[in-house]
């Protein structure tokens, strides 16, 4: 792909995570441009100018500007991570308690953004929802949710240390629900190219307890979900080619699956599942058709 498909990317979020991976895209050096946008412009000025801070210091080519939401029109990529303010009571399905204040927000942004022909990354949770909010408000056709990619390599990463082996040689995915409903798929699941028992039950622990862990400690996941933009921006923008659990799509349903990425254009690439993990990936479908539904009855 051409210098100047990656000439701009915009961030619409100047919290937590979308402070994260702007600071992320600046050190990566892959735009030539990163627009912010925030709710407020001075927001949206005061991470402009600490990230010009960090361009000079490490001297990265990365120019970074503020920005209105109608300015991003023109950028190759743009990451959604805004997000409402609102107390999170849930304390089981923790993703689902932000769907009824972020919708609202995800899906202005979208009406500001209609028409938008490049890619979208929506951050934002519950992130399988406010995708498909995403997409079907704004019409985009590029449109995908950060989430199974980041459960996925959390998932190699455990099984790496389980079983004492490096993570790179673990080939697995987690597909289905960013979320309690995700979908582990063992049985297809590789080290050095050789199938493995994979202890399920130290694994699901795992996965379910990470995220709180690290947001106990300094209050958001934030470093991991910038990984895992930075990772599928490679992807959808053709610089690498490669394998990326996005939510997306999927005949009738949005929810987690693999894309595979050749020259930035997907294919979905879902890996052989036996029954149990087979009626798993139909109950997270039917959970978030369902609650869909509920956040837009129209």
């Amino acid at each position: 792909m051409t210098p100047a498909a990656v000439d701009t990317v915009g961030v619409i979020g100047a919290g937590a995570v979308g402070q994260t991976v702007a600071a992320t895209l600046v050190a990566s050096r892959l735009p030539e441009r990163l627009l912010v946008a925030s709710r407020l412009l001075d927001q949206a000025a005061a991470l402009a100018a600490d990230l010009d801070d960090m361009r000079q210091a490490t001297n990265s080519p990365v120019r970074p500007a503020a920005c209105d939401v109608a300015d991003l029109a023109d950028c190759a990529a743009v990451v959604v991570a805004v997000r409402a303010s609102f107390t999170n009571t849930h304390t089981s399905d923790v993703r689902m308690g932000g769907a009824a204040a972020n919708a609202p927000v995800v899906q202005a942004l979208a009406t500001s953004l209609r028409g938008y022909a490049g890619t979208v990354l929506v951050v934002t949770n519950p992130v399988d929802l406010m995708s498909r909010l995403f997409a079907e408000t704004s019409g985009c056709p590029r449109v995908y949710g950060i989430g199974s990619n980041l459960d996925s390599a959390r998932y190699r990463l455990t099984l790496a240390c389980l079983l004492g082996v490096p993570s790179a040689a673990v080939h697995g995915h987690v597909i289905g629900e960013h979320g309690e409903a995700a979908v582990v798929c063992a049985s297809s699941t590789t080290v050095n190219g050789r199938p493995v028992p994979v202890p399920l039950a130290e694994v699901r622990a795992e996965l379910r307890t990470r995220p709180g862990r690290i947001s106990h400690g300094v209050g958001r996941t934030r470093s991991g979900p910038a990984g895992a933009v930075l990772s599928a921006l490679r992807k959808a923008l053709g610089l690498d080619d490669g394998t990326e659990e996005l939510s997306a799509r999927h005949g009738d349903d949005w929810l987690g699956i693999p894309l595979r990425f050749t020259a930035g254009q997907p294919v979905a690439c879902l890996p052989r599942l036996d029954a149990v993990e087979q009626a798993q990936l139909s109950a997270a479908a039917i959970k978030l058709r369902a609650a869909y539904q509920a956040l837009r009855p129209s």
